[in-house]
């Protein structure tokens, strides 16, 4: 069974960083886009980074140049940095991946339970 953990989320002041990690576990084929989504309450739930298999990055308007996304292929790993952080950014954060699992040989998109990240002014 494939799962996806997310850690690092919590409380800070504006300006300061936190650095969330999404770890995969499982029995994988092959890990191909990963990416992190936030919800606000009483939003909807947006894209915010993604980062292809090869490496290339895309990110939302409202954090690029903020937020850095990286991810550890040997390891299973996704990261965001988040640096600058605005009490705009508090939200739930979840990573999601497409995924081949080795019992199926056919892509699904996993998501994980959601970190808290709270930025207060």
């Amino acid at each position: 069974q494939v799962q996806l953990v997310e850690s690092g989320g919590g409380l800070v002041q504006a300006g300061q960083s936190l650095r969330l990690s999404c770890a995969v576990s499982g029995s994988i084929f092959r890990i191909d886009s990963m990416g992190w989504y936030r919800q606000a309450p009483g939003k909807q739930r947006e894209l915010i980074a993604d980062v292809s298999s090869a490496g290339p990055t895309n990110y939302a308007d409202s954090v690029k140049g903020r937020f850095t996304i990286s991810r550890d292929n040997a390891k299973n790993a996704m990261f965001l940095q988040m640096n600058s952080l605005k009490p705009e950014d508090t939200a739930v954060y979840y990573c999601t991946a497409n995924i081949i699992p080795t019992s199926r040989l056919i892509q699904y998109r996993y998501w994980g339970q959601g970190t808290q990240v709270t930025v207060s002014s």
